[in-house]
């Protein structure tokens, strides 16, 4: 879900050194802290590292700020409204956590869960109704027919509408055993009593297919269709066996749904966009990092074709083009940071069609940085030792342009032809983005929109109070992943 940089090398700490002295010569110096604040206040240390260290150096608008921050005050205030004051004005996208967080995120276990994501057909449908988006394969849900599509309608028998108007439609979801009900694509009713499960182990693509002229009349060649969810780097083989199988299949125009994919390791994106991009595009840019003017000394171009090490074999791996001619991106507000990158980075090299909805907005990426910093703990984290850990900071270090000097809008890509995300259907032809490409490609045209279905629900009347929460409503969507050990976006 992100576009973050974990600093692995000596030689980002010598770019530190060098923009620390100039630092120091051209700013005035902080007010000192006097010794009984910083011993009332056990975060005053971390606070003023955090300042000096880190955000006056890495932190992209560290000129428009630092003069600002230099007057802060770090006394009486938690570290994490502390934090939010060195921001600049116009970033939504930093954030920092503690070390129990940063350390549970980083496992890539789903933990107490039930294996699937709910939302509302508000968007065009006007559908208050709560529907799977998907299931997670291995899941309690899953396990018991739980598929995209189903609308969930009691939780221990008590409508769900009514849990939401009451306020406690979350607390019904982290409850264990739980009884749901829910209603099939075809209307049918089935309800079930499951424990969640413990831990989850969750791969980063959901679905890999193959339409030819069977699934949708008029298709003259066989179309693949691959749903990936997160690019992770401990699960590239789910990367390579997709394009392999798709190459096999003589796919030469391909649907890449990303309407949910909030980003993740760099790593993936790239071995992503070695298969996906043509051959004539090898050694073309399709990504740059540009940083502040301290440290654009790391700025940084990637190149179709450049070899990742796979962490699970460390193996280094390209991949090569597997011959797409023709690529549509299914988006969403859920499509962020490295999918936006991959798309922004493709669109200059391919034929690339945009459909669905608007993007979530992450042009920019940031640089995992820790708590204690010094290279001693660095060493420590490198071998995954956490023990001394206690913050973790993801300010915005960079933003990101394509090989032609485009960057991702600040308020997300508008697609070439808008759908509304279909809830009411599985990931197949009949699902109306799915079918929106198809038709495009048998046609050269897109079909007019979905005629709106009648509400399956009475609860349109009590407006925002039975809105439920959704992932790309969290300000810091797409600014964090579960692995980050490397080059993340």
């Amino acid at each position: 879900m992100n576009m973050g940089f974990y600093l692995k090398s000596n030689r980002v700490f010598v770019a530190m050194a060098a923009a620390l002295a100039l630092l120091t010569s051209c700013k005035d110096p902080e007010p000192p802290v006097k010794p009984e604040e910083e011993k009332k206040d056990p975060q005053m240390e971390a606070k003023n590292y955090l300042r000096r260290e880190y955000m006056n150096v890495y932190y992209y608008w560290q000129a428009d700020v630092i003069e600002r921050n230099s007057k802060v005050s770090a006394a009486n205030v938690d570290i994490y409204d502390f934090f939010d004051k060195l921001l600049y004005g116009n970033d939504r996208w930093s954030w920092m956590c503690d070390k129990e967080y940063y350390v549970d995120s980083e496992s890539g276990v789903v933990v107490g869960t039930y294996g699937g994501s709910l939302a509302q057909p508000l968007e065009y449908y006007d559908d208050y109704g709560v529907y799977v988006r998907y299931v997670y394969p291995g899941s309690p849900w899953a396990n018991n027919g739980v598929t995209r599509g189903c609308l969930l309608t009691h939780v221990a028998g008590t409508e769900v509408m009514d849990l939401i108007r009451l306020g406690t439609f979350e607390t019904s979801l982290n409850t264990s055993p739980q009884t749901f009900t829910f209603e099939d694509t075809a209307g049918k009713s089935f309800t079930f009593t499951t424990d969640w499960a413990t831990s989850l182990n969750v791969r980063s693509s959901l679905d890999l297919k193959v339409f030819t002229d069977k699934d949708f009349p008029g298709l003259k060649e066989p179309v693949g269709y691959f749903n990936y969810l997160s690019f992770k780097a401990n699960f590239l083989e789910d990367i390579t066996s997709a394009m392999e199988t798709l190459k096999a299949q003589g796919v030469k125009t391909m649907i890449l749904d990303l309407r949910y994919n909030g980003g993740g390791d760099s790593r993936a994106s790239q071995l992503l966009v070695n298969y996906l991009a043509p051959e004539s595009a090898k050694g073309k840019i399709y990504v740059k990092r540009v940083h502040n003017k301290i440290l654009s000394s790391q700025d940084a171009a990637e190149k179709v074709g450049d070899a990742v090490t796979d962490p699970t074999t460390n193996k280094s791996l390209t991949g090569s083009s597997i011959g797409i001619e023709h690529l549509y991106v299914i988006t969403g507000a859920g499509s962020a940071s490295a999918s936006e990158m991959v798309t922004n980075g493709l669109r200059p090299l391919m034929d690339v069609k945009m459909v669905g909805d608007t993007t979530y907005g992450k042009p920019n990426g940031m640089y995992v940085l820790f708590y204690p910093g010094e290279d001693a703990d660095y060493a420590r984290y490198n071998r995954d030792d956490y023990s001394k850990l206690q913050w973790v900071f993801l300010p915005i270090c960079f933003y990101n342009k394509n090989g032609i000097g485009e960057s991702i809008p600040d308020d997300g890509f508008i697609p070439d032809n808008y759908r509304p995300d279909d809830l009411y259907h599985d990931f197949d032809a009949t699902e109306d983005n799915i079918r929106a490409c198809l038709t495009h490609i048998v046609t050269g045209n897109y079909p007019e929109l979905p005629t709106v279905k009648a509400v399956r629900t009475k609860s349109a009347s009590w407006g925002r109070k039975v809105v439920i929460a959704e992932e790309e409503r969290d300000p810091h969507y797409g600014s964090y992943i579960v692995n980050p050990k490397a080059d993340i976006r």
